[in-house]
């Protein structure tokens, strides 16, 4: 009987770590993963399901892959941009119009392949005066698997 109780905890464990957006297949340290999710806890975050509303009726809503070219010419989300996180603060702003005035408010989403980047991307762009940014928390794995559109370069197809 007391097995029960410990079976329970691992099936709980495992679901949750695998319904979640994780980071634990990259090498690097936990306390990498522990800076993700405290910085996560000052953002504004949206799911799959939500963000794919946006996808299809994006209005003024400007959507960016942080993502490195490479990773976005093989799949990306229909309507991104790309402007990968390491030079995030220096080409959004033409991204959006620069040298005209730049709405710092105007809705942003951030999106990644895991949701860790789109995380450290969203503070990014608040930390430098933007002020409605929303970090996507998705696998683009999972966005595929739901049947959701994905535009996929032709080049790197294997058929």
């Amino acid at each position: 009987m007391s097995r029960k109780p410990s079976l329970f905890a691992i099936v709980v464990c495992a679901t949750i770590a695998l319904t979640q957006p994780t980071f634990a297949a990259e090498n690097w340290p936990d306390s990498i993963d522990e800076y993700v999710l405290q910085v996560r806890k000052t953002i504004d975050t949206t799911d799959t399901d939500s963000y794919l509303a946006v996808v299809k009726n994006p209005g003024d809503a400007f959507l960016v892959d942080v993502r490195e070219p490479d990773e976005f010419k093989a799949a990306h989300v229909p309507g991104t941009v790309n402007i990968s996180r390491g030079r995030l603060e220096f080409r959004i702003w033409r991204a959006l119009g620069y040298p005209n005035k730049i709405d710092l408010n105007r809705k942003i989403f951030v999106q990644c392949a895991t949701g860790g980047r789109a995380t450290l991307a969203a503070k990014q762009l608040r930390d430098i005066g933007f002020t409605n940014v929303t970090a996507v928390l998705m696998t683009l794995t999972d966005w595929e698997k739901k049947g959701y559109p994905i535009v996929k370069d032709q080049t790197n197809s294997k058929d």
